[in-house]
């Protein structure tokens, strides 16, 4: 131990190696606070190069390495192992290059979401993802998760937002690509076999991500819709009567919009009655501002006239706009009695979504009758988020959770996993979601390029093993 320690200190300096009980809650515990550790150590490096000097050490020493970010994450992803070794990217998070011509951002992968945000909005360029824990989720860790966000309808995720990469494979071997270009096709992109990949095949040091134009206009509505049906109508209708600016359709079952509207009465009135089936925050951004309003306006009230959109309230201003997006994203308040809780986030085809619900609710109230069950989402790219409350919590009660909403999943031959990846608590399951042989070619890969394992030992694969 002490060659291992005098080793990383050479390479980051004494003050950016933290050992046991000097290392902060922060790096060790995620946001469930259901996946906590000890590593042995924490380092900070600041450059490309001394990452991968790390990496050199700790195969030498056969310590497993985890790259911990904003610690967001609900899977246990970002948190180290026991005894092994926490490498926080947050000294690397410096935006390289901003290239308006080409509409693309270098930046290291220990820069925060939001941050990334603000200096696109400020050379009138944009950066589509978005997420409700943007101002602590890291450039990496969202590349590792190749998280989708609230705008996956318009722009997809993050996977499609990443020219370039540059990474530090499990032997220390640094592989750089940051090309700017749109189009590639010599040889494998291997970039994207890395993305999506919770840090098990590579460590992203830096990347270079795609921009868009800045929208100038953005109309945002709450409506409601009395079946789900409609609802798939009326997003469908969307998309075409906005003419491609549908950038977020986030639906919302009667219980969520009745819950987190309850819990926000202090605050802000409840935008619409309790009087429909469902509800959705819609958005569409765009760059006329005469014209763009006048055909929210329009495409809203044909809907409603036609029977299938019931009720809308429309955003007249920015501070208006928040407050309707708040009904999503302000969940606390809403979500206090309910706790302790489970949260999902899985994914399916738009036409499965209504068996899958009424399944795993049938179910979760059979097993237990007083169950709390609330559903909310990124419709428009088949992504369902579910929440599950009994009032108290146990390995057994976690576990029959799983079951039923992982097994209704299956039914619709969906994913167990749309944001956040597998970690350590989906792991049991992938096998529910992928094929034999999907699984083998996984496992190919990973010994493949880390054949000693010490890239985030102990999840995704791993931890499916155990």
């Amino acid at each position: 131990m002490s060659n291992l320690q005098s080793a990383l200190a050479v390479v980051v300096g004494q003050g950016q190696l933290f050992l046991d009980g000097d290392i902060g809650e922060r790096y060790r515990v995620d946001t469930t606070r259901r996946h906590t550790s000890r590593p042995c150590c924490l380092v900070r490096p600041a450059t490309t190069a001394e990452v991968a000097a790390v990496i050199k050490i700790a195969a030498i020493h056969d310590l497993p390495v985890t790259v911990v970010g904003g610690q967001t994450g609900t899977v246990g992803g970002a948190v180290p192992r026991d005894g092994g070794l926490a490498l926080s990217l947050e000294r690397m998070n410096q935006i390289v290059e901003t290239d308006p011509m080409s509409m693309t951002m270098t930046v290291e992968a220990g820069c925060i979401l939001q941050h990334v945000q603000e200096a696109a909005e400020a050379e009138r360029l944009f950066l589509p993802l978005d997420l409700g824990s943007r101002g602590s989720a890291t450039i990496g860790g969202v590349i590792a998760a190749n998280a989708g966000g609230n705008r996956v309808l318009r722009w997809g995720m993050m996977r499609d937002m990443v020219l370039g990469l540059e990474v530090v494979l499990a032997d220390g071997t640094i592989i750089s690509s940051l090309t700017k270009m749109l189009k590639d096709n010599a040889g494998y992109n291997w970039k994207h076999l890395l993305i999506g990949s919770e840090g098990t095949l590579g460590v992203v040091t830096r990347a270079v991500l795609r921009l868009r134009p800045a929208p100038t206009t953005r109309q945002t509505a709450i409506i409601a819709m009395d079946s789900f049906e409609e609802a798939a109508r009326v997003l469908h209708r969307l998309e075409v009567g906005l003419s491609g600016r549908l950038s977020s359709f986030e639906l919302m079952w009667q219980e969520f919009f009745a819950r987190m509207t309850e819990g926000q009465l202090g605050r802000r009135p409840r935008p619409l009655p309790l009087d429909h089936g469902y509800y959705a925050v819609v958005e569409a951004m765009g760059g006329d501002p005469e014209g763009d309003a006048a055909q929210f306006e329009r495409v809203l009230g044909a809907l409603i006239e036609e029977g299938l959109m019931r009720d809308a309230v429309i955003a007249q201003s920015d501070r208006e706009a928040e407050g309707l997006w708040a009904v999503r994203e302000e969940m606390e308040a809403g979500l206090r009695s309910l706790r302790p809780f489970s949260v999902y986030d899985v994914s399916m085809g738009l036409g499965d979504m209504r068996r899958f619900v009424d399944h795993a609710e049938e179910r979760l109230k059979a097993a237990f009758p007083e169950a709390v069950v609330l559903f909310y989402g990124h419709a428009g790219d088949g992504n369902l988020h579910a929440i599950v409350s009994i009032g108290r919590m146990s390995a057994e009660i976690q576990r029959a959770y799983d079951e039923i909403i992982y097994g209704a999943v299956r039914e619709v031959n969906g994913s167990i996993a749309a944001e956040h990846g597998i970690g350590v608590s989906r792991a049991p399951f992938l096998p529910w979601t992928r094929s034999t042989s999907e699984l083998a070619l996984m496992r190919q890969l990973k010994a493949t390029l880390d054949p000693l394992g010490i890239l985030n030992r102990g999840k995704l694969l791993d931890a499916l093993d155990t």
